[in-house]
């Protein structure tokens, strides 16, 4: 599903060129749970745009369901992020203006799917996190763990291969990120494939995979026990 060949990204800070991913060569198959850990600064981020389709690498190719999308332009990029990935923010990301079900549906506005089906296809998404009961609620009445729900509702009602959550339950308690990283199990267990950006090792766990950045390289896999 997803082939990075000889990724390498830097920046330009003046005179200077900062190189961020050195030489990053990963596959991740179809269905697998990835986790990616790093220390701040790592580039586990820089992955993770590059990977979501956010950023483009500096060098090297990066393959999505077989196809090499490295040289893509934005809106192509834009439409591959839209038709084929989900994403799920620390923040949530969630329009504080629009309720529960109207944020759940903003994938498919862009898509252009009838509003009709779009109310359909975001009840049932809603329902499949357990918030049916929630969807004509605004964001500020929401739990921090009801927005990561809508989030998440919202990240699969396209039906995307790939879900990606940057660090899902930096904002939410204890608890509440145990119902997070069990939805997410759920979604796994249904075929999607779900990496997962995080610093923390008991979030990792959940994952069958951890891949671990440290300055700007990949050090070898880990397969967890859970």
């Amino acid at each position: 599903m997803i082939d990075l060949v000889n990724i390498e990204k830097s920046y330009t800070l003046g005179k200077e060129t900062v190189p961020i991913l050195k030489n990053i060569n990963l596959t991740i198959n179809k269905g697998e749970f990835v986790a990616i850990m790093g220390p701040s600064g790592s580039g586990k981020s820089t992955l993770m745009n590059i990977i979501g389709c956010l950023d483009k690498p500096s060098s090297g190719s990066y393959f999505l369901n077989e196809q090499e999308i490295s040289t893509y332009t934005d809106d192509a990029l834009a439409h591959v992020r839209n038709a084929e990935i989900g994403f799920v923010f620390q923040q949530f990301q969630l329009l504080s203006r629009l309720n529960a079900l109207e944020n759940v549906e903003l994938p498919m506005v862009y898509a252009g799917v009838s509003k009709k089906e779009r109310k359909e296809r975001a009840a049932s998404a809603l329902d499949k996190v357990g918030l049916r009961d929630r969807m004509h609620h605004l964001p500020n009445e929401l739990s921090g763990g009801q927005k990561q729900r809508v989030a998440i509702a919202r990240s699969i009602v396209n039906n995307p291969g790939l879900i990606l959550a940057d660090e899902p339950t930096g904002a939410l308690d204890t608890k509440t990120s145990i119902s997070i990283m069990e939805e997410l199990t759920k979604l796994h267990a249904d075929g999607a494939t779900i990496i997962v950006i995080t610093h923390e090792a008991e979030i990792a766990e959940y994952a069958a995979r951890t891949v671990t950045v440290r300055d700007g390289l990949i050090v070898p896999d880990e397969v967890n026990k859970q």
